[in-house]
């Protein structure tokens, strides 16, 4: 029973404090583990951190998608990057090479262009070895990516955004 009433605070903190968007999210829908509801919660939570992580660096801005691509898009072309993004929705995203550049683009000399496989038609585990690899140096150069390789093939716009996102804060750490 208090289990239940802690997932009804979790549900009501999310609502009033936070304020989430949780229609029809119940404390039980959490307790039962029901995967929808639960992801739904949770995303929310990793949105609000990516942001909040993006206002703490004090651009004056508030952190929104247009943002991020116009920082990602500047970022690239200062380093002489040929890689652009439109959107969190761009197919290019799904074979990582926008995301390798800016690793690049943020601290250069720290990818191996050797072990990225490039092309127009590169097969779903090329583009997945790419993907492992962008994640894999996004982290050693000290972002905090939280997403999944398969996030970046299947261009899920929700976790590709929260990629950007934590290489903008790495990169704008950067004085």
């Amino acid at each position: 029973m208090k289990k239940v009433e802690n997932c009804n605070y979790a549900v009501e903190l999310g609502k009033t404090k936070a304020k989430f968007s949780l229609v029809g999210i119940g404390g039980e829908d959490l307790y039962n583990g029901i995967p929808t509801l639960t992801l739904a919660l949770i995303w929310q939570l990793m949105r609000r951190y990516t942001l909040n992580v993006l206002s703490d660096l004090g651009q004056g801005e508030i952190a929104n998608d247009d943002l991020i691509v116009s920082w990602v898009n500047e970022t690239l072309q200062k380093a002489g990057k040929t890689s652009t993004i439109k959107s969190f929705k761009d197919s290019t995203i799904g074979n990582s090479q926008p995301i390798v550049d800016l690793i690049d683009a943020i601290q250069p000399s720290s990818i191996n262009f050797e072990l990225v496989r490039t092309g127009n038609d590169l097969s779903d585990e090329d583009k997945l070895s790419n993907a492992k690899y962008a994640i894999s140096m996004a982290r050693k150069i000290g972002a905090k990516v939280y997403a999944l390789p398969e996030d970046i093939v299947e261009v899920n716009p929700k976790m590709v955004m929260t990629i950007f996102a934590c290489l903008m804060g790495r990169g704008l750490k950067k004085v």
